[in-house]
């Protein structure tokens, strides 16, 4: 298995890309790419295959959620963000919502 934080090191180790250390920009912009071909993919298997995800389009799927991790994990990195922290925070957002019966609605602040 694989926690965030060693993916978090180990992700950094790969990356390549101008002013790394300092261009938050690069990875954001490769964030919103990753994000749209996640979406392209589900897009095809409504079109294509009648919303059915068989084998290989879970495989494709797959490849582009990893890439979007890939992406959020080095912005976190940009900014000294923990990946972990990041996925805590997350979760301790929406328990609260919930807890609040809000988890549904629109708004950062719920």
């Amino acid at each position: 298995t694989m926690d965030f934080k060693t993916y978090q090191k180990k992700a950094r180790l790969t990356a390549q890309y101008p002013n790394l250390g300092s261009n938050y920009i690069y990875p954001t912009l490769g964030l919103v790419g990753e994000a749209g071909e996640v979406a392209e993919k589900v897009k095809k298997v409504i079109r294509d295959k009648k919303g059915v995800f068989d084998d290989e389009s879970k495989k494709g799927l797959r490849k582009e959620l990893g890439d979007v991790l890939w992406y959020v994990s080095n912005i976190c990195t940009e900014f000294n963000f923990s990946l972990d922290d990041i996925a805590l925070q997350n979760l301790e957002k929406l328990k609260l919502r919930a807890a609040k019966g809000k988890i549904s609605g629109s708004g950062d602040d719920r």
